[in-house]
């Protein structure tokens, strides 16, 4: 079974090694959506969504929100963000019952990127 829970945060960021508008410093409003995929236990639930809510922000959204994104990851592209935040979410969300599935970060409305692990 799969459980999600969505967030948003607004950062800047420009791309280096890029020639065009967005290597230009330039700011979005990301959507975030992660996955864990696992059974639910005795009390009916994977994870209570309290806890995803409070690993996600404490690992991720706590850092990016409002904050320069190459300071983070120097080639700031929704690909190398969707792998930095894998490496900080993956131990924090692995439990018997649980591990994380999947990660998907809108840069946009209409684009995103799906991560799954190496």
């Amino acid at each position: 079974m799969l459980l999600s829970k969505e967030f948003k945060f607004d950062s800047a960021h420009n791309l280096i090694d890029y020639h065009g508008k967005c290597e230009k410093l330039h700011g979005h409003t990301y959507r975030l959506r992660v996955t864990i995929e696992g059974v639910p236990g005795s009390d009916g639930m994977i994870l209570d969504y309290g806890i995803l809510k409070k690993t996600v922000t404490e690992k991720i959204i706590s850092r990016v929100d409002h904050q320069y994104l190459n300071e983070i990851v120097p080639q700031s592209t929704t690909e190398n963000l969707v792998m930095w935040m894998w490496s900080e979410l993956e131990k924090p969300l692995l439990s018997p019952a649980y591990h994380l599935y999947e990660i998907k970060l809108w840069e946009t409305e209409t684009s995103f990127v799906t991560y799954r692990g190496q």
